[in-house]
């Protein structure tokens, strides 16, 4: 009879790492690790994400949101370094739930983790290809790719033309997943130079924009509780905690991809020591940006400019319209976000890769996803297998909405990874850490309910679509996975 909760005993994990044949290649550093996490996260969330929750949810408070959302990933990213420097195997939330929770919880989390890594990736490609079309029509005046070719079949546009399929999308989805089928080092290097470039841009939008800071924007801080209807229909719960509350569950989407460190510990050169310093050193340069970015965005520009002309490419609106002699930062700003998308979407491809190719050595996945290349030893089959499925869908479905479904399908794995790091001091005490959480048990449950509070804030209908997504997974589980499960033989 299966156990639905049987453990992998840490002993095991370790032995799996120690498999020089089956090894994954190491070359990552910690100052890889650094740029991988800052090349996650900075991206779509901070340039599109930062507006819209301006506009639908809390106003200038706003960085409120970005700083409640921070906190959250600040007390997960503890327990992510514990068990990450413990554990250090490819998989994150999923090998470690393994580990903690048994082999159903495990199960739960890497399916959960699709949402966060393919159904994100998707997200930003469609992303990218409408600023492709920004790029080429604002910046090297050319014509723009017909809307028909750069939107799915289920888009029409003002004049109304049918879009027949995302080109631009799945072009992206495939270059970054054939580049991660060279190599993880040589994807690592084209990052690091993209983070660069990216990071400078921000700076150089905070420095410039602090001057042309408009205090009657700020004015009201914390705007009074209301609701605000979308021009699609959609309510939101504008001003007052609500509104707060809601805009960290919007915001969170920009810190998402500082875990995926996590699932490259296997990579990872020296994991002891280099993936506490990824994780939490990733995440706290890229808050102290990003609350700098929100104050100085919603003083430049009003609430009310972010819900009609400035909806779309809301940076370089405000610094056309409101940063004279800036036209330059405008351009260079599109550039940037296209920058930013590519490395937010090498990153997530990267770790959904990594999680199918853990679950596929566990039995709970076909064996293709942990087939090695037998020259640059990446699960080359896996990377194929995930461009099919992630191209098909930002090539022919929109990207409305899939944020906030992203966004809670991770705030539950950062739950359960919380709720590891005190089961594990409780299960094993002798187990070596080489970096610890302070204050347990009551750092990871405050973790527990600032995530739980986000996941609140994202409503009801989305808590429906991560119980539907849940329940596939829990068909797929007991239809192939438990059945081929090389614990549960054991």
């Amino acid at each position: 009879m299966s156990n639905l909760f049987v453990k992998k005993s840490i002993s095991l994990l370790m032995s799996h790492a120690e498999d020089s044949e089956k090894n994954l290649k190491k070359t990552l550093t910690a100052t890889s690790l650094i740029a991988l996490g800052i090349g996650a996260i900075i991206g779509a969330g901070l340039f599109v994400r930062t507006a819209a929750a301006a506009a639908q949810n809390a106003g200038p408070s706003v960085t409120i949101g970005f700083i409640i959302a921070a906190i959250g990933c600040a007390l997960a990213g503890l327990c992510y370094a514990e068990l990450s420097s413990s554990i250090p195997i490819a998989g994150s939330a999923y090998t470690y739930s393994y580990a903690t929770m048994g082999e159903l919880v495990a199960w739960m989390i890497g399916w959960d983790l699709v949402l966060e890594y393919a159904v994100g990736a998707a997200t930003v490609g469609i992303a990218w290809a409408e600023y492709l079309n920004n790029l080429l029509t604002n910046v090297l005046h050319l014509p723009p790719i017909p809307y028909e070719w750069c939107h799915s079949p289920f888009e029409m546009s003002v004049s109304g033309v049918h879009g027949i399929i995302n080109l631009p999308a799945l072009f992206i989805v495939s270059l970054l997943s054939l580049l991660l089928i060279r190599g993880t080092h040589e994807s690592a290097i084209v990052n690091n130079l993209i983070v660069v470039a990216k990071v400078t841009i921000v700076i150089l939008i905070i420095a410039t924009g602090w001057h042309f800071i408009n205090p009657a924007n700020h004015a009201v801080y914390i705007p009074e509780p209301s609701v605000y209807v979308d021009h699609q229909g959609i309510s939101h719960s504008y001003g007052g905690i609500m509104g707060i509350l809601g805009a960290a569950g919007v915001v969170f989407f920009a810190f998402i991809g500082f875990d995926a460190v996590s699932t490259a510990a296997q990579e990872a050169k020296n994991p002891e020591r280099d993936m506490p310093i990824g994780i939490l050193g990733s995440l706290v340069i890229c808050t102290v940006l990003y609350i700098l970015f929100a104050h100085v965005l919603t003083g430049v520009a009003s609430v009310e400019d972010f819900r009609t002309t400035g909806k779309e490419a809301s940076v370089a609106f405000a610094i056309q319209k409101y940063m004279p002699g800036y036209e330059w930062l405008a351009k260079m700003v599109t550039i940037a976000i296209l920058a930013g998308f590519s490395s937010v979407i090498l990153v997530m491809l990267l770790g959904q890769s990594r999680v199918f190719y853990s679950m596929s050595r566990d039995g709970l996945l076909p064996g293709v996803f942990s087939k090695l290349h037998t020259k640059y030893r990446t699960p080359y089959k896996a990377n194929l297998i995930i461009l099919v499925l992630v191209g098909a869908f930002a090539a022919f479905v929109p990207g409305d909405v899939v944020g906030d479904m992203t966004s809670i399908g991770t705030l539950f794995a950062f739950i359960l990874v919380c709720a590891g790091v005190i089961i594990l001091r409780k299960t094993d005490p002798d187990l070596p850490r080489k970096f610890r959480v302070p204050w347990v048990p009551v750092l990871p449950i405050l973790g527990i309910i600032v995530c739980a509070a986000m996941i609140y804030g994202l409503g009801w209908t989305n808590w429906l679509r991560l119980i539907a997504w849940l329940a596939i997974g829990m068909i797929i589980y007991f239809g192939y996975g438990i059945k081929h499960s090389k614990l549960q033989k054991h």
